[in-house]
């Protein structure tokens, strides 16, 4: 996990497609990315995933932007993905898209956040297994199950760009330490975002800087046996 960032700031994110507006907060205790998603710049509803901090921060920016929150998307239920899920989603009255094999840790946050962090248990309108479509906002996401760094895991695909959460980073992995982590399903879940999708997309991961399918498996040293078994196709 990243350390904390001094203070939440947005951050212009570069999209290797021509439609996708995407800008990146980086809010809460431990300076998690919250994304911002709109069909083009001049779009004035936007899709929220993972949303830290606080929700007036996020809708400050929003407003900034001329723009407002249509959709909230959860990758997963850490607790520093969900911080303002419930605030933000009682504000604007969005609708919840989140993994239903992370309901529990949605739900009932406070046995798994650590001491002195606060997070209010929230819902989903829409529970996801994987495999589902999204419309909202003008924009259309491919969703997909992507365990190992929890078992739920989601990542969101649409027009050239993947929010993968905590599976994969600019070189490096999501951490399978965690309770109902898993390494080789992990590894499985980073092979099959290779398979589905073309190396020039771009990831915008939960942690850190964006990078793209190609740069990881070129050079992400965490993923040796995924060219491995590659190569030896």
């Amino acid at each position: 996990m990243a350390p904390a960032a001094e203070a939440p700031r947005p951050r212009r994110v570069a999209a290797a497609s021509v439609g996708l507006e995407v800008d990146r907060l980086e809010l809460g205790p431990i300076g998690t990315n919250t994304y911002l998603v709109r069909a083009s710049p001049a779009a004035s509803d936007a899709i929220v995933i993972d949303p830290s901090g606080d929700a007036e921060t996020i809708e400050q920016a929003l407003a900034a932007r001329g723009a407002r929150c249509a959709a909230i998307l959860v990758t997963h239920g850490h607790f520093d993905h969900i911080v303002s899920l419930a605030d933000l989603a009682d504000r604007t009255a969005a609708p919840v898209y989140a993994p239903a094999g992370e309901r529990m840790l949605i739900e009932e946050p406070a046995a798994f956040t650590p001491p002195g962090i606060s997070v209010r248990g929230a819902s989903a309108d829409v529970w996801l297994d994987g495999g589902e479509q999204i419309d909202e906002a003008g924009i259309v996401l491919a969703v997909t199950r992507v365990p190992g760094h929890s078992p739920g895991h989601l990542a969101y695909f649409a027009d050239g760009e993947l929010f993968a959460g905590d599976v994969l980073f600019a070189g490096s992995v999501g951490r399978t330490d965690f309770p109902g982590s898993d390494w080789a399903s992990l590894q499985a879940s980073i092979a099959l975002l290779l398979e589905a999708y073309p190396l020039e997309t771009v990831v915008h991961p939960g942690h850190g800087p964006e990078t793209t399918l190609g740069e990881e498996l070129a050079r992400n040293p965490f993923l040796a046996d995924v060219r491995a078994a590659r190569t030896e196709r």
